[in-house]
């Protein structure tokens, strides 16, 4: 699957950004014309049958004298009175199949997949001269995605564009990993009605009996996870997914050769009106407690409604099949759990927050992130499995905003698959810090009370807190399904900030300057690279 572009625009939510000024009454308002807005030349399909135009109308419009130009024909719209965006299709049926867009017919459109500039016009007062209301080019068309001129970008057919979403004040209970892994567990046993459980490795005996048990007394259980994560499904999961299936809960497997997204890596789940969400995987080294550092939240409200949309949008798409269909044939590699033992420090705290803000990748995670990072007036707190290397656009970000005074800090994992990488980062990081003098430090954490760091945490200015699955890499913001919380509020940053600076008291290295400088991955070492990291996400 191709990179994703990097997405330019900064959303502002406040209060963590200013709110833009307003227009004064005398400013000119630009009236909105109709817009192209996807392009569809590519599809998986005998002869590219389905192509498809997507036109967006602001305005209710008579179509009648409206055409739509490949570059040989142009094409006449359908004499009907439209609003909203309307794709323009040579197949209609199969483009509503797989689109929620209004599809109505054209014929003799064929858009080249090497590259095209699709116009569109219409007819000018009094005569049949045509003007140009809108064109886009786009080049070298990739099977089965479609062209996005605003983000200027190619993006899987059906792969989502949720906004960045911001809920209301609510009351949230938070926690970490491993000191209390029965908050998991005891969230899914709460549940009346339903629960969406979204994970990209499931492993979990302890988890799978919680489901079944739920389901036993009528909730309806549906469970997605990625079906290739590096490594591949183990023995021990399929045999887990295999009881849950037998069970009758709804099992599904994500991906495979139209996958929308490189790895379904999200880890939460929605139980009635509850979202949890985490920087674990269902597993015992993750929600079990037996291995990792990890952070969760459990939010009631808007935020779960938002998260079920994200779970139907995923689950109900054509990279989705049911594990049983998947199953046949194969076999599983075989793969030991975690059984550490830990004390537990820190117990789940009821906090309440200001308000909860929605992020998903790739469609707004790394915008959302860059722009709070942004925010920052005081303090950076950055707690990773692994950071991508000094263009990264989270590094990028928090070397800014220590620049301008901010007190950074950052805890990597000195796990040995991550240890190698980490440890070129920090030291890229202090050279940086000492040779500007800036109030930046970091170090690779010697663990104490767990194994190792797999959180994915940010605590800004102590106020604002990010828990989720969103690794500090390009790979994990453009081309996996994340997903993630901020929480807006002081006693949420007070707990989380509090379990940072335990860990980062506890024991670390802080790799000296001047051994050397960082190493620039190749590129075929770095999609290595990428996927590595995102294997043991």
């Amino acid at each position: 699957m191709l990179a994703r572009v990097a997405l330019a625009a900064l959303v502002m939510f406040a209060p963590v950004l200013p709110v833009p000024a307003v227009a004064t009454a005398s400013a000119a308002v630009a009236t909105p014309h109709p817009k192209i807005v996807a392009v569809y030349p590519n599809p998986v399909a005998d002869e590219d049958a389905g192509e498809f135009v997507v036109v967006s109308f602001p305005r209710r419009t008579n179509l009648s004298g409206w055409r739509i130009s490949d570059g040989e024909n142009a094409v006449e719209l359908p004499n009907e009175t439209v609003s909203g965006r309307i794709a323009f299709s040579t197949a209609p049926n199969l483009t509503e199949n797989l689109t929620s867009l209004r599809a109505l017919p054209i014929a003799g459109l064929s858009l080249a997949n090497s590259g095209e500039t699709v116009v569109l016009r219409r007819n000018g007062a009094g005569d049949r001269r045509t003007a140009t209301v809108d064109s886009v080019a786009y080049a070298d068309a990739p099977e089965g995605e479609r062209w996005r001129p605003n983000g200027s970008e190619w993006r899987p057919l059906g792969a989502t564009e949720r906004p960045i979403v911001r809920t209301d004040a609510a009351t949230v209970r938070a926690f970490v990993l491993p000191d209390d892994p029965t908050v998991p567990v005891e969230t899914l046993r709460s549940a009346d009605d339903r629960i969406l459980l979204a994970g990209y490795s499931f492993t979990s005996r302890r988890v799978a009996r919680t489901l079944v048990a739920a389901a036993n007394r009528g909730v309806a259980v549906r469970v997605l996870v990625d079906d290739a994560p590096v490594g591949g499904i183990s023995r021990r999961e399929a045999a887990v997914l295999d009881a849950l299936a037998e069970r009758g809960i709804s099992v599904e497997v994500i991906g495979g050769e139209r996958a929308r997204y490189a790895f379904h890596h999200a880890k939460y789940a929605v139980v009635d009106d509850r979202a949890m969400v985490l920087t674990e995987n269902w597993k015992p080294s993750g929600t079990g407690g037996r291995s990792n550092r990890g952070w969760g939240v459990v939010v009631r409200g808007a935020a779960a409604a938002e998260l079920a949309e994200v779970f139907e949008a995923d689950a109900g798409w054509r990279d989705t099949r049911s594990w049983e269909a998947f199953r046949r044939g194969r076999s599983f590699a075989p793969a030991a759990p975690a059984n550490g033992s830990y004390p537990g420090r820190f117990e789940p705290r009821v906090v309440s927050v200001e308000s909860v803000t929605v992020l998903t990748a790739p469609d707004n995670a790394e915008r959302g992130i860059v722009s709070l990072l942004r925010s920052a007036n005081e303090s950076i707190l950055v707690q990773q499995m692994t950071v991508g290397g000094p263009r990264q656009p989270f590094v990028r970000a928090t070397l800014a905003a220590a620049r301008r005074g901010v007190e950074v800090r950052v805890l990597l994992s000195g796990a040995w698959y991550a240890r190698e990488n980490n440890r070129k980062v920090v030291r890229w990081l202090n050279e940086r810090a000492d040779a500007e003098g800036l109030p930046l430090k970091a170090k690779l954490v010697e663990p104490r009370g767990y194994e190792k760091i797999h959180a994915k945490g940010v605590v800004v200015d102590e106020r604002h807190v990010v828990v989720g699955s969103l690794n500090w890499n390009n790979h994990s913001a453009r081309e996996n399904r994340e997903v993630a919380v901020i929480l807006h509020g002081t006693e949420a940053g007070a707990y989380y900030a509090e379990v940072f600076r335990a860990d980062w008291k506890a024991g670390g290295r802080r790799v000296p300057v001047g051994l050397c400088g960082f190493v620039a991955v190749g590129v075929a070492g770095a999609v290595w690279l990428a996927r590595r990291e995102v294997a043991f996400g």
